[in-house]
């Protein structure tokens, strides 16, 4: 009877303990478990390196310290210091380290105060980390870029960089912005009342602005005339073109140096300072600081590369079967530059100097066009091939918004001109 009794209670345990689990089963089926996700706490991480058991120390390099000296100063041996270097073979050239930059110690927090890790600063947002703890191991990382989309705008008083770094603005700006018109505005040439406006995105590292990535838009005022620059990707290249899907970049740059003066413009009569007469000037002198580098104008061949009693240092580049530049009282010629060499548009040749027939440091600029001598400032010169028809649609779309974003503050004060004129009359 007992037996029978314990047979029917396991019998029954068994139905209930099936159902359950059928109910659980089927109760998984219905209300699945939601995937739950965690957020990795990276406050405590240097450098990709858990820093909570670690203490930080950050300096610079001083003059004519080495990867030897500051380690061996933390008491590191010799044999670590070297056998560190030979691991960073391929990964960074540990004779590398410059004057200035940072460089942080971990250390365990342990009464010896050993030290785990040397990391060094390449530059803003690379690093090379030197890991005493683990094998002597060297590896390389790149510090978090966020990009910050900001705008830009004024008008120009003196000139375009007297005008940004009034506004705070990093001289870099400068320079992008002159390099997407170097084809359409001659910079030497930048009159009062000239305006822009720019839509570009910076770099920020360690919630530090570190640079400009690159400029999105950008709208120039120059002599009355509006000049749109748009970045859009084509042939797997980032290109600028402007409202219409013209190429901005033409067969040659508007000037051979960046931010000089004109101190002599091309002229059949003009007196010589060094001869005392009046005679042609087939060129144009740009007056910069010995050593400002000089770039070719377009792609080309060298066709000589030298020194003459009057020219001193110059370089003679060949465009095509039209068009031949020269570049004449160079302090230096860039090592490589030589006859039948090919160079391209915007490449260093040399650096600005006085050799020759000069009185002062200056870019003597030469222009040929199918043989003769003409001034660059007047001549039209082609542009690039424009975008295809088959993409200007989604051109158009596309450029549309920072087109109106461009626009808004220049119609308004247009509308207002308009107005005053209208007052007037």
């Amino acid at each position: 009877m007992k037996l029978l009794k314990l047979g029917c209670a396991l019998a029954l345990f068994s139905i209930f303990t099936s159902c359950d689990q059928k109910k659980n089963k089927e109760s998984n089926i219905q209300n699945p478990v939601e995937e739950i996700s965690y957020e990795v706490d990276t406050t405590n991480y240097l450098y990709n390196i858990n820093i909570d058991t670690l203490q930080i120390y950050q300096n610079k390099v001083k003059r004519n310290q080495s990867l030897s000296d500051i380690l061996s100063n933390e008491g590191v041996d010799h044999a670590q210091i070297f056998e560190l270097a030979h691991h960073a073979k391929g990964i960074f050239d540990v004779r590398k380290i410059k004057v200035g930059n940072d460089y942080t110690l971990l250390y365990k927090q342990d009464s010896n105060k050993t030290l785990d890790y040397f990391i060094y600063d390449i530059d803003d947002i690379n690093y090379v980390v030197f890991n005493l703890a683990d094998s002597n191991n060297v590896f390389t990382g790149e510090k978090p870029v966020t990009l910050n989309k900001r705008e830009v705008d004024g008008v120009i008083t003196a000139s375009l960089y007297q005008t940004l770094m009034d506004q705070e603005e990093s001289p870099l700006l400068v320079n992008l912005l002159s390099d997407v018109f170097a084809w359409q505005i001659d910079f030497f040439h930048i009159q009062k009342n000239d305006a822009f406006k720019v839509i570009f995105y910076e770099k920020i590292v360690d919630e530090e602005v570190i640079g400009i990535d690159h400029i999105e838009a950008c709208l120039f005022t120059h002599q009355g005339k509006d000049y749109y620059a748009f970045e859009y990707l084509y042939n797997d290249k980032d290109e600028y073109f402007d409202e219409f899907g013209n190429s901005l970049r033409k067969e040659f740059l508007k000037a051979p140096l960046h931010f000089s003066r004109i101190s002599s413009s091309f002229s059949y009569k003009r007196y010589h300072p060094v001869q005392k007469r009046y005679k042609a000037h087939l060129g144009t002198d740009y007056a910069a600081p010995i050593g400002t580098p000089i770039h070719t104008v377009g792609d080309g061949e060298i066709t000589a590369a030298g020194y003459s009693k009057y020219n001193g240092n110059y370089v003679k580049v060949r465009h095509n079967s039209v068009y031949t530049t020269q570049y004449l009282h160079m302090n230096k010629i860039k090592k490589g530059i030589r006859r039948g060499v090919m160079v391209k548009q915007g490449d260093m040749i040399g650096t600005v100097g006085k050799t020759g027939l000069a009185t002062g440091p200056h870019l003597c600029f030469r222009f040929w066009k199918n043989g003769q001598q003409v001034d660059p400032r007047r001549q039209e010169i082609p542009s690039s091939d424009p975008l295809p028809d088959s993409l200007l649609i989604d051109y158009h779309k596309y450029i549309m918004p920072l087109k109106l974003e461009l626009d808004k503050d220049h119609l308004i004060v247009a509308e207002n001109d308009s107005t005053t004129v209208n007052t007037s009359s």
